[in-house]
C-alpha cells in the first residue's frame, strides 16, 4: 500500500502530507487514520508508547470517545529526507463541558511506500474557556480558507 506522496519530501511534498494528516485526523475516523501508518509502526504519545496498528486503532479511538468537538491545525516545522516535524493545536471538550487547546510537537519518518514508520508526540493541554476558542469551523477538515497556526499566533 503506497501513500503519496513518497519520500524524500521537498517543500512542497512535505506540506502537502502535513495537510493530508491534518485533513485524516481532523476526521476523527480510526478507520481512515490506522492505514496511513506502516504495519510495525512506533509511536510515543505523552508518556504512551503504541506499536501497530491494532495498538493505533484502539489509542485514536479512545482519544476521540474522550476528546469531543475535535478540531486540529498542523504546520509544518521541518523536514529533510524520510522525516518531518510539525507543531500543531488542536481545541476539544470533555464530556463536562471544559474546554482545552492542546499544543504538540511531532516527529515524523516515514517508510519508502510513504506512510509513517515511527512518530513522537509531546504535547500539553491547557484550559481555555468557550470564548477563547479560535477553531470555530464544522466538524471535518479545516477549511482552505481558514488561517493556520502562524495567522492565529498560535
Amino acid at each position: 500500500m503506497s501513500r503519496p506522496p513518497l519520500p524524500p519530501f521537498t517543500a512542497e511534498t512535505a506540506t502537502q502530507k502535513v495537510r493530508m494528516a491534518e485533513n485524516a485526523w481532523n476526521s476523527r475516523d480510526a478507520d481512515r487514520v490506522t492505514p496511513a501508518y506502516t504495519d510495525d509502526s512506533q509511536w510515543r504519545n505523552r508518556a504512551e508508547f503504541l506499536s501497530g496498528h491494532t495498538d493505533i486503532h484502539a489509542f485514536l479511538t479512545r482519544k476521540w470517545r474522550k476528546e469531543l468537538e475535535y478540531r486540529l491545525i498542523k504546520e509544518l516545522w521541518a523536514f529533510a529526507g524520510n522525516r518531518i516535524a510539525v507543531r500543531y493545536a488542536y481545541e476539544w471538550r470533555d464530556d463536562s463541558g471544559q474546554w482545552f487547546r492542546s499544543y504538540g510537537n511531532e516527529n515524523w519518518q516515514f517508510a519508502d511506500d510513504g506512510r509513517m514508520s515511527h512518530r513522537h508526540a509531546s504535547l500539553n493541554d491547557l484550559p481555555i474557556t468557550e470564548g477563547d476558542r479560535l477553531f470555530h469551523w464544522p466538524l471535518g477538515e479545516r477549511p482552505e480558507n481558514h488561517p493556520g497556526l502562524t495567522e492565529l499566533g498560535l
